[in-house]
């Protein structure tokens, strides 16, 4: 089973019915929100900034893959786990390796170039790191550091704007945002 993202039409259908106030960020929330802030959406986080701003202007950057993992036990939900990783979380932990001196410029511009040129259902770190490894033997050392980095402090900025998303509706619906 395929499921598509709505369309920015079938979004912003439900902008123009004054029941629905929308918000969107994260993932393809936050592109939905760039594209139809102007009609009245709301855009939170980090993500929805750098699709705001033009640091970031492609669908692949937020997209993932899910395989299923089980069907829920009476019902028929089905459970997904992550499949691929989303290209901004990789350029973010490649960055956030780079700050913290795990890795060079050089590693983490090659890193991220390797990341972008790969079909984006194909993008895991595993993946990424031996691409790398095998084109740029020399980074092998720094390569091994990122990996080991990534166990303890992987971070996901499509993670960290999903809770601003929650809280801000719920502050909204507790009446401490404005409208």
């Amino acid at each position: 089973m395929q499921d598509y993202p709505p369309t920015p039409i079938e979004v912003y259908q439900l902008l123009v019915d004054k029941r629905f106030r929308l918000v969107g960020g994260a993932s393809l929330g936050a592109l939905r929100a760039m594209e139809l802030e102007k009609f009245g959406m709301t855009g939170i986080g980090k993500v929805f900034e750098l699709f705001k701003n033009g640091t970031t202007d492609a669908d692949d950057e937020v997209a993932v893959t899910f395989y299923p993992t089980q069907y829920g036990e009476n019902t028929k939900i089905e459970e997904k786990e992550v499949q691929s990783e989303a290209m901004i979380d990789i350029r973010y932990n490649l960055f956030l390796a780079h700050k913290k001196h795990v890795i060079s410029e050089r590693t983490k511009r090659i890193a991220a170039k390797v990341a972008k040129s790969t079909y984006f259902p194909y993008r895991s770190y595993s993946n990424i790191i031996e691409v790398t490894r095998t084109k740029f033997p020399d980074l092998s050392g720094e390569l091994d550091s990122f990996s080991l980095y990534l166990v303890k402090n992987r971070q996901s900025l499509k993670e960290h704007d999903a809770i601003k998303v929650i809280k801000y509706i719920k502050s909204a619906y507790e009446g401490n945002t404005p409208t």
